[in-house]
């Protein structure tokens, strides 16, 4: 069974346009991003999808793989289907989504997101989630917040605070959904084709409609939190944790 992971990848920001090439201590960060991928135990096979020659002229020029989708999908995960779509894949072999903006992830989570998919072969998608410690993050709405059931199946994902706390005295963990996600190839297929959903609209997260539509999304609780770019203040930021000098 393989393990593809593909970075989806575009040049347009309204934030921080053309962040995929920013400079990271001499290297673009999507380089990064790709360098960590490939050093993941389980990957089999590694590549960015892009809509943006730029993008994809620069992973090819440091050793890469890139694949030009095109520039009319309404998100990352419709760009991997499309960027999979040419490779040959068996429906249950293994596509996870590594977002291009996080160069400091950690290359195990790929383990731990393909993990469940590779135990068990009725589970159709699986994401990685953590532990919130910083208090902030509880009520921020960029950090969405996931609430599970025994078995480590997602019951909701929300940028609320989830669960709510009715009575003093009694205290919740928080859990924060990471971004890394991995599909099964015949359920992204699946995944891509699905209406949007009324949830999914309202949150502006994707992941709901795969709930909204009764498929089930296995949780991974991982140690590792990520630093995403947004901002070229976020970059320089993860540069000096790179140095060292921020933690």
């Amino acid at each position: 069974m393989k393990v593809v992971c593909v970075i989806p990848s575009r040049y347009e920001s309204s934030r921080y346009p053309g962040k995929p090439l920013g400079d990271l201590l001499g290297k673009p960060m999507i380089q990064h991003v790709y360098e960590r991928v490939m050093s993941a135990r389980s990957t089999t096979f590694a590549a960015v999808a892009t809509d943006d020659e730029r993008i994809y002229d620069a992973v090819l020029k440091f050793g890469g793989k890139a694949i030009m989708t095109s520039a009319r999908h309404r998100s990352g995960t419709d760009r991997i289907a499309e960027a999979v779509s040419c490779l040959g894949l068996e429906d249950a072999d293994i596509v996870v989504n590594i977002q291009g903006d996080q160069p400091l992830f950690e290359p195990v989570q790929i383990d731990e997101v393909a993990a469940p998919l590779l135990e068990d072969s009725t589970i159709p998608m699986s994401t990685l989630i953590y532990k919130i410690v910083r208090e902030e993050e509880i009520t921020h709405p960029h950090a969405v917040k996931t609430v599970f059931d025994q078995e480590h199946f997602a019951l909701y994902f929300s940028r609320a605070t989830i669960p709510y706390v009715r009575d003093k005295g009694l205290t919740a963990d928080y859990y924060k959904h990471h971004g890394i996600y991995a599909y099964r190839k015949g359920f992204l297929d699946t995944f891509t084709k699905l209406p949007e959903g009324v949830l999914e609209k309202l949150e502006a997260l994707e992941q709901l409609r795969a709930l909204e539509y009764g498929y089930r999304i296995k949780v991974v609780v991982t140690p590792y939190d990520s630093v995403e770019v947004d901002t070229p203040e976020e970059l320089n930021r993860v540069r000096q944790i790179l140095l060292g000098k921020d933690q």
